[in-house]
């Protein structure tokens, strides 16, 4: 029987009182500085909910999804690791599980860069983990900060060069033939700070018509200038030309065989390819109170993609080459305000999104005649200005408010169903109050009320009526986001770190799946009612043990739904009301290392009239490794169980799948190991 949160929380009480027995100051946590709010702060100072994780958590895994290492933080839910072709899948309070792939309603950027694109959609498949140093994660709506995003921000930084250059290359090989292989190298020459790094993947999956095929190649190159300045440029590239997708099954099909594909996947050869390639500048100074960023970036992406749809539906294949552009400025100025200290930004952010869309024929995995064909272009323009106001030591205050303009044109190339050129446009203001009182380093009080907004996609605008082989926009209004938040954190006898959040939210027009065919999903506005609590906590228990928790509780439902009057008072689909995980990680100064996780899924619903309901699970991971450093050389074997406990469920859930096919299974218990090499070289 998988343990329940009651028993788990039961087992959390008693290694807390362990934790403040041996209190010790020697293990005391550091002041934790994000930057996720566009300046740097003190973590328990801000008046939000903001998540971290750090290279160690991230890098000691098997690296097959930034999953791995994130359960730790309350209200971030995690599914589809193991389906390339459809991307994983992360949502924020409910925010981007309703997409059918990529990630929707969370703005995310790596080392400033965005990968949310101007429509709204992410990809992260140029993302090595190898080299991630950081992760910052702000929930909630963030409209008032970084534009069209209700979930919130997810904020990635890759590791810079080290002072003292040095080469790694690393190989991990594992169950269902995982091979992975990486390398980096980097250093300190003069002013110039270089880091670059790369990784090939090949895995043939636990489930039949899984392989993936995947490597990535990326450079971060920074200078310090005379004048105190520091330049940065960043280049990325990715080429997929493999990554297959088994499809969903029905609950029979599951019972009868969780490794097999969908059989109209196999026949139709459904996967997808992708190459993608980023470079990105920017430039920093800071000239006593003032400080002055620019940035301006170009990203290029081919894809290509085989869904299973019928040679009658005319949408089976697609491709589109896409060019996507932009830059922005920011100000700041940390000058006192009427004897209080204050600090005011300001900024733009400029966004470029042409897309050059076909759809064909889907003629048994070749591509038939043309159906459809179009450029879709996304222009955005934000201007957003920030106030952050210390009344006392121990009050803050904080406002800021933003102002959007979005541009969607769709150019018709395919006339022979009429013309169905068309542009609209949305011009959103936003904003958010928020007020932090810390009386001490243990207690940390705050509240926000903000507002946020979220336009369609262009694959969201497609109306299900002619299954999207019409162009021009579907009846989707973007949906707009108010609501509030009250929390608290703190550090206690300086060993324990903690974080309790409730939220409050009402969404206006929610975009929502409201029909699968034949694995393409379709969408409609609906109005949802969103509360929950969120509670994280970690403690340092002994000297190089490191026990962590999260525990998320989520009340989503639909308030009004007028194209399904039946899906009204129901819960929303594809998020569980109950998450819970641990992780015990212990580093012994000789070098070795063990980690442990545990995570409790509660039960989620596949469709939004709830009449299927996906059971909850448990499952939990080891990995453990060691370094060993000899002279300059460090050499670092680690060995890896996935689903220790051989647990059957469901690594994603399809929402309103077509013909009852949700369910797409993990394999399970399954083993990884490799070794990862490292020179330091002389300075």
């Amino acid at each position: 029987m998988p343990a329940t949160p009651a028993a788990a929380l039961r087992s959390l009480t008693s290694i807390l009182s362990l934790s403040l027995l041996v209190s010790n100051s020697a293990f005391a946590m550091d002041e934790t500085l994000v930057t996720a709010t566009r300046v740097t702060r003190d973590a328990l100072t801000l008046p939000h909910a903001v998540g971290i994780v750090e290279a160690d958590d991230i890098q000691r895994r098997q690296l097959i999804g930034l999953d791995e290492s994130m359960g730790r933080i309350p209200g971030v839910y995690f599914s589809n690791r193991y389906n390339y072709s459809r991307d994983l899948r992360i949502s924020i309070r409910g925010f981007g599980a309703r997409s059918n792939f990529g990630v929707r309603g969370i703005k995310v950027y790596v080392d400033g860069v965005p990968s949310t694109v101007a429509d709204g959609q992410t990809a992260l498949d140029d993302l090595d983990l190898s080299n991630v140093e950081r992760v910052e994660v702000i929930r909630g709506p963030s409209s008032a900060l970084y534009g069209a995003s209700a979930g919130g921000v997810i904020n990635i930084f890759t590791q810079d060069g080290p002072e003292t250059p040095f080469a790694e290359a690393g190989v991990l090989q594992g169950s269902h033939d995982f091979d992975r292989y990486q390398f980096k190298t980097g250093g300190q020459h003069g002013k110039l700070n270089y880091f670059i790094n790369g990784s090939y993947l090949n895995f043939d999956g636990f489930r039949e018509r899984s392989n993936v095929e995947h490597s990535t190649v990326s450079g971060k190159f920074r200078y310090d200038f005379s004048d105190g300045s520091t330049g940065q440029m960043i280049i990325r590239a990715t080429d997929s030309p493999t990554a297959d997708d088994a499809g969903g099954l029905t609950a029979d099909e599951v019972a009868l065989d969780r490794g097999q594909a969908r059989q109209r996947n196999a026949d139709l050869d459904s996967g997808e390819t992708v190459e993608d390639q980023k470079v990105a500048f920017s430039w920093n100074k800071t000239m006593g109170v003032h400080q002055i960023s620019l940035r301006n970036y170009y990203n290029w992406r081919d894809f290509s993609a085989k869904l299973p749809l019928p040679p009658f539906a005319g949408t089976g294949i697609i491709q589109f080459d896409r060019f996507f552009f932009g830059g922005g400025a920011q100000y700041n100025n940390t000058s006192s305000l009427f004897g209080h200290g204050n600090r005011f930004t300001f900024g733009v952010d400029v966004d470029s999104q042409s897309d050059e869309r076909q759809r064909f024929n889907n003629l048994s995995g070749s591509r038939g005649p043309l159906a459809f064909d179009q450029e879709e272009k996304a222009d955005t323009v934000g201007v957003f200005m920030q106030n952050e106001f210390a009344v006392t030591e121990q009050v803050n205050l904080q406002a800021s408010v933003r102002y959007d303009d979005v541009e969607f044109e769709i150019e018709d190339r395919f006339t022979a169903n009429g013309d169905q050129s068309d542009t609209i446009s949305f011009s959103e203001i936003n904003y958010m109050f928020g007020a932090a009182w810390s009386p001490m380093q243990a207690l940390n009080l705050y509240g926000n009320y903000a507002t946020a907004f979220e336009t369609p996609t262009f694959t969201e605008f497609a109306n299900p009526s002619s299954n999207g082989t019409l162009g021009g926009f579907a009846n989707v209004a973007p949906q707009r986001t108010k609501g509030f938040e009250f929390g608290a954190k703190g550090i206690l006898f300086d060993r324990v770190r903690y974080e309790l959040a409730y939220f409050d939210m009402d969404i206006e027009d929610e975009v929502t799946a409201v029909t699968n065919i034949g694995g393409r999903a379709f969408f409609n506005n609906a109005d949802t009612e969103r509360s929950g609590i969120e509670f994280g906590l970690g403690a340092q228990i002994l000297e190089g043990l490191e026990f962590n928790f999260a525990y998320t509780y989520n009340d989503f439902e639909f308030d009004r739904f007028a194209s399904n009057l039946a899906a009204e008072g129901q819960t929303l689909p594809g998020v569980p009301e109950h998450y819970l995980y641990l992780e015990f990680d212990y580093v012994h100064k000789s070098g070795a290392w063990v980690k442990w996780d545990w995570a409790y899924i509660g039960s989620i619903f596949a469709d939004n009239v709830n009449a299927t309901k996906v059971d909850s699970y448990d499952v939990s991971n080891l990995v453990f490794g060691y370094d060993y450093k000899a002279g300059k050389i460090t050499l670092s074997p680690n060995f890896g169980i996935n689903n220790l406990f051989d647990e059957s469920y469901n690594q994603e859930i399809r929402i309103q799948a077509f013909g009852g096919r949700f369910f797409e299974p993990a394999p399970k218990m399954n083993l990884f190991g490799g070794v990862r090499l490292r020179y330091d070289f002389d300075i």
